[in-house]
Order: structure tokens, then C-alpha cells, then sequence
């Protein structure tokens, strides 16, 4: 279990989290929502530790996370951020190798287990005829596959992802979201997700943590979170929250000018 208790955390003297707990079920996919500036990429950074927390805990299985190792917690938590970055020599294959560098010994490299996992997150992502193709000459959507392969194999239980559908027109906004959904129920992850599209969240997400202000305003099962109240509470619209072929919709209310009304 992946927790968050009481946290504040600031930028210089700006508080961004203020007194935030959340936590993340095992083997479910969280979906982080909530406006533009919410804190919502801060608390990734903070459940794996790349920011200080100035008041409350994270912990991972009871344990603070500042007292497991930076390898051991790489291990556990992998981590994908909003933006990547790759040479542009680099090869899939190339890419995904180093996902598995928490595991290697300090003059050492990949082993058969090692090799096994690099073929399986290929596999996994439906990439395994394209290891050898530069990661720059992808599709934006084969783009995102290779670097969830490359976090798959860390191996980790636990996977952050910031936005991994931002900048995806939409067939494959769904294909990425179905993969990352399918790593919790194929394979046990624990994914916690920042997404923006709140039907994308309704669709693919188990649990939902709604944040406003560096607060958490709601949490739960995504069924029982997304309500007219929550939105309105989070978001300041109004919306219809309604069931269409067992997904949840929102649908906001328009004012004159076309825009969701306040």
C-alpha cells in the first residue's frame, strides 16, 4: 500500500499540496484529477520521493519512503513523467534496456532474467517487430507503448504516470489507457494515473482521487467519486453524470456562449 498523510509540500515559499492524504489501492488503477495547478504532478513527484515533503509522511507498506534506498525504491515504484526525452539515435529496444538499470550490479549489465523482461514489456505493448526502429521515427501512440515498455521493466508493482495520454488524438488515448488498465488486471500493478479528460477517467479508472487547491476534495471508487457535487465542488461547472453502455459520462451544462456554466 502506497499512502499519502497529512502532506504539505511547497514550491520556495507557495504551498502546492496543503494538507493532502490519499491512498492508492493495490492492484487498482487511480486516476489523479482535478483543475491545472491542483497539485497534482507535485504529489507524483512526492510519492516517489523527487520532492521533500516540509509536514506529513509517505509511505509505502507502513515504511516512510525516505528510508528505503533510492535502488530498493526503484524497484518498487517506477515512474513516467509528462514529458520524455530520448536521443534520437536511440532504438526501442535501446530504450527499453534501461528500465532494468535499479537491478543491475554496479559493473554489471542485463542477465537472462533481465532479457526475458525486456521481451515481455515489448510483448506486453505490442512491440516486439519494432525493437529495432528508432523511438523518434515512432507514431505518438507507439511512442507512449515503448516508454511504458521501458517503465514495465523496472518490474516494479508500482507505476506513477503523469498524463501518458497528453498530446494522443483520441484512438489512442483508448489504446494506452486500455494497455495501462490491462497492467492491473493482467498483471497486478498498482497504477497511479494524472489525467485531465474526466470521461477518460470515468472510463478506464478503478479509483479516483479528485484534488482541488493541493486538497483532496473526494475519493473512492471512480463510481462513487465522480458526482454533479464533486464536479462542481472541483471544477466550479455544473455537470449531468449519467451511465451509457456501463461507462460513466460528463456532461457539462452550457452557458450562452458555449462554455461550461458556472
Amino acid at each position: 500500500m502506497l499512502a499519502a498523510t497529512d502532506l504539505t509540500v511547497s514550491y520556495g515559499k507557495t504551498p502546492v499540496l496543503s494538507g493532502l492524504s490519499a491512498a492508492f489501492v493495490p492492484g487498482r488503477l487511480t486516476a489523479l484529477v482535478g483543475p491545472n495547478g491542483c497539485g497534482k504532478s507535485t504529489l507524483l513527484k512526492t510519492l516517489l520521493g523527487l520532492m521533500r515533503a516540509d509536514t506529513g509522511s509517505v509511505t509505502l507498506d507502513g515504511t516512510p519512503i525516505d528510508r528505503i534506498g533510492r535502488r530498493a525504491l526503484a524497484r518498487r515504484i517506477a515512474y513516467l513523467p509528462q514529458e520524455t526525452h530520448c536521443p534520437d539515435y536511440m532504438t526501442v529496444g535501446e530504450l527499453v534496456e534501461l528500465g532494468g538499470h535499479s537491478r543491475y550490479a554496479l559493473m554489471g549489465g542485463p542477465d537472462a532474467r533481465d532479457r526475458n523482461l525486456f521481451r515481455s514489456a515489448l510483448e506486453t505493448v505490442g512491440l516486439t517487430d519494432q525493437a529495432h526502429r528508432r523511438v523518434s521515427r515512432l507514431s505518438g501512440g507507439q511512442r507512449q507503448r515503448a516508454w511504458i515498455a521501458m517503465v514495465l521493466t523496472q518490474d516494479s508493482d508500482i507505476l506513477l504516470m503523469d498524463e501518458p495520454v497528453n498530446h494522443l488524438d483520441m484512438p489512442y488515448q483508448y489504446t494506452v489507457l486500455d494497455l495501462v488498465r490491462s497492467l492491473t488486471r493482467g498483471h497486478g500493478k498498482t497504477v497511479v494515473c494524472v489525467l485531465h479528460d474526466l470521461n477518460l477517467a470515468a472510463a478506464f479508472a478503478d479509483e479516483m482521487v479528485m484534488l482541488r487547491e493541493g486538497r483532496t476534495i473526494a475519493a473512492g471508487p471512480t463510481s462513487d467519486t465522480i458526482t454533479p457535487e464533486t464536479v462542481r465542488d472541483v471544477f466550479s461547472f455544473e455537470a449531468d453524470i449519467f451511465r451509457r453502455h456501463d461507462r460513466l459520462v460528463c456532461l457539462p451544462h452550457r452557458d450562452d456562449a458555449g462554455s461550461p456554466a458556472p
